[in-house]
């Protein structure tokens, strides 16, 4: 069953958006503002001109509300719903001069995330029929994590941490600084925090030594397909197996076939392509 999308909070986008009309308006829209009458009202269609999975409406309607309060946004699909290309997403009718000064950024917005939710959907699609669960992972966008992991949900993934306060996960870098992967752990949970720890193994000693220790979820970096087996059949009962590291979409199906429980992929925020939009305006009639 298909978990609900959950609207942002209005309060988490607001500065973003103050902030990316700022950078883009400068001192004054001089074309707009040299063409355009101060009180024509104009009519917006928001099209997707490729096949895409639609995120950061929201954002965008928040753009054309900044610039002119009384602007009202139609949506004729939803965030996470997919549209061919061709598809009329939405209808802005408002003064013509904010419409055309919020243009840039709106789509700047929902060109991004949309394209974020296009390539979860993807990467989600390649599970069918298996548990694997597509996460996302903090290789963000700085500043607009919030934005780009609402689009990974949009998409039908899910959120791993959103920030390093709430998870923890002992990976490579702070093994090697503790003195081992028993070590970190030890330390770990002298620390007295009632939160589920997750380590990071490379090789089958490594994972050995974090099940003897007591992890119970298990990052497996890197592994080769015949490791990564080896490794969900030893943890099999004891810890959850995540998997990073070279995740492509053509290799989602092996990795399901493993019987791994997740996949944590950057790529889905740090690689994925803007899909094409556009906003068309013609005079309100």
């Amino acid at each position: 069953m298909t978990t609900p999308l959950v609207p942002l909070d209005r309060a988490l986008y607001r500065e973003l958006v103050r902030r990316a009309l700022a950078e883009d308006l400068g001192w004054g829209d001089a074309t707009t503002e040299g063409t355009i009458e101060e009180h024509q009202r104009g009519h917006g269609r928001l099209l997707a001109k490729q096949a895409c999975v639609i995120a950061g409406l929201d954002v965008a309607e928040e753009a054309f509300l900044q610039l002119d309060p009384s602007s009202t946004l139609v949506r004729h699909h939803d965030d996470g719903a997919w549209c061919p290309a061709g598809t009329l997403v939405a209808e802005v009718t408002g003064r013509a001069r904010a419409l055309l000064t919020a243009e840039r950024t709106a789509l700047n917005f929902m060109q991004r995330m949309s394209g974020i939710a296009t390539v979860t959907r993807r990467y989600v699609e390649a599970t069918a029929g298996t548990s694997l669960v597509i996460l996302d992972t903090r290789k963000t966008t700085p500043t607009l994590r919030v934005l780009e992991k609402y689009a990974v949900r949009a998409g039908g993934g899910t959120n791993h941490r959103f920030a390093l306060d709430d998870g923890i996960l002992i990976k490579d870098n702070h093994v090697a600084l503790a003195g081992g992967v028993a070590t970190a752990l030890e330390r770990m949970r002298s620390a007295g925090l009632d939160m589920s720890i997750e380590v990071e193994v490379r090789t089958l000693d490594e994972l050995d030594v974090a099940l003897a220790a007591g992890a119970t979820r298990i990052l497996a970096d890197n592994m080769d397909l015949a490791t990564l087996s080896e490794t969900v059949r030893r943890a099999r009962g004891r810890a959850q197996i995540e998997v990073s590291g070279g995740v492509t979409l053509e290799r989602i199906p092996e990795i399901a076939a493993t019987g791994a429980d997740f996949v944590s992929i950057g790529a889905l925020t740090h690689s994925a392509p803007a899909v094409d939009l556009s906003f068309k305006i013609a005079p309100a009639p």
